[in-house]
């Protein structure tokens, strides 16, 4: 009672039989029953064992912070409000509170946070170098195309790739599985294999091309061996590639669940070139399916319109639905006399208008580019 009413800062103390503690007293517990009529006459000359809890949280000194985290948790609520007892060797060595075991691991898991923070903004600087050669070949050879890219989180799984030749310029717009750290480790595989079909193949059949990052990635990621279903990842993108020849005004395309649409100068609405309904990758993906190649003639000042999924999907607006391909569209058509450019962002500010309070469910990419 003395110890209490000195040290008001006190919430439990410990009962020590040589050294070793046998159990613990509540602060709030043995003050409540003290102050109760007559009770200070029948336990006054009394041990303290009558007032202690008999099963205390013990542990020793030596454990870690996280061990001991879950050792209060399974413990329950009386751990977190009278503490625990520490042991060295089996003999009373302190008191724990359970308000500074939560400061302590809250610490940790801010110090963990930052740390994964800073990895992740290092791995964005990363995928964006990756881009980068894309991004100049739109900024410097592409002058009337734009491109907005909206990573859900700091990195995503949405990826370009654009290049430009003498006769023409090749593009690709990707969706890669997941966003966040799975999707941009999926997009480094998927860009890597999209070059490396480049480099053999050539840009002028975007269908062929599709094949070859087909069989590459199915390959990295374990997709062939039948015999190793257990390991396989089921994991993949949905792209459109299309190569545009500046010479005969054809634009060759071939997609994997991502459409292209064209808006001729005089025409009301769009023309969509539909995409094969086969992903890439994917264990379900054929190893050797052959996407359809599409040749389409294209006026002078057409815009041509691609999208990631992430702006069709977003949820939003008074009934929370989906924003969908036609509002996406009908915002394009409005502003057709503007720029790509301005285009875009007219697109990212209905989108963002649209989303509200909602939050953002997947990576966003689009692209616009008058041809």
């Amino acid at each position: 009672m003395e110890i209490f009413s000195a040290r008001r800062d006190m919430q439990s103390l410990a009962v020590i039989d040589d050294q070793r503690p046998i159990g613990l007293i509540n602060r709030d517990i043995f003050m409540s029953q003290m102050s109760r009529p007559f009770h200070r006459e029948l336990y006054d000359k009394k041990s303290c064992i009558a007032f202690m809890d008999k099963e205390p949280l013990i542990v020793d000194a030596d454990i870690s912070i996280e061990a001991l985290a879950f050792r209060t948790v399974e413990a329950g609520d009386k751990a977190l409000v009278d503490g625990f007892i520490v042991t060295r060797d089996g003999r009373f060595s302190g008191l724990g509170s359970g308000l500074q075991l939560i400061s302590a691991v809250a610490e940790m898991q801010a110090e963990k946070n930052r740390q994964i923070m800073q990895s992740i903004e290092y791995a964005s600087v990363i995928q964006r170098a990756m881009l980068r050669a894309s991004s100049e070949t739109l900024s410097m050879k592409l002058r009337d195309a734009a491109m907005i890219w909206e990573p859900r989180d700091v990195v995503g799984g949405d990826f370009y790739h654009f290049a430009a030749f003498p006769s023409g310029w090749f593009g690709a717009v990707a969706d890669c599985t997941g966003h966040g750290v799975p999707g941009a480790f999926m997009t480094l595989l998927a860009s890597a294999s999209l070059s490396k079909a480049l480099e053999q193949i050539g840009p002028r059949d975007p269908a062929a091309l599709l094949a070859a990052v087909n069989r590459n990635v199915k390959s990295q990621l374990g997709q062939l061996d039948d015999g190793d279903a257990g390991n396989q990842s089921n994991d993949g993108l949905d792209t459109a590639l299309f190569w545009f020849d500046t010479e005969q005004r054809v634009l060759h395309f071939a997609g994997a669940r991502i459409a292209a649409h064209i808006l001729p100068p005089e025409a009301a609405e769009f023309e969509t070139i539909a995409a094969d309904r086969m992903g890439v990758g994917y264990v379900d993906s054929h190893a050797d399916y052959a996407w359809h190649l599409r040749s389409i003639p294209v006026t002078p000042g057409s815009l041509l319109f691609i999208y990631t999924d992430g702006l069709s999907d977003q949820i939003g607006g008074p009934r929370n639905i989906s924003f969908g391909r036609r509002r996406a569209l009908d915002v394009v058509v409005e502003h057709r006399a503007d720029t790509p450019a301005a285009i875009c962002e007219r697109v990212r500010l209905a989108l963002a208008q649209w989303q509200g309070l909602q939050p953002r469910r997947d990576d966003v990419t689009l692209f616009c580019a008058r041809i």
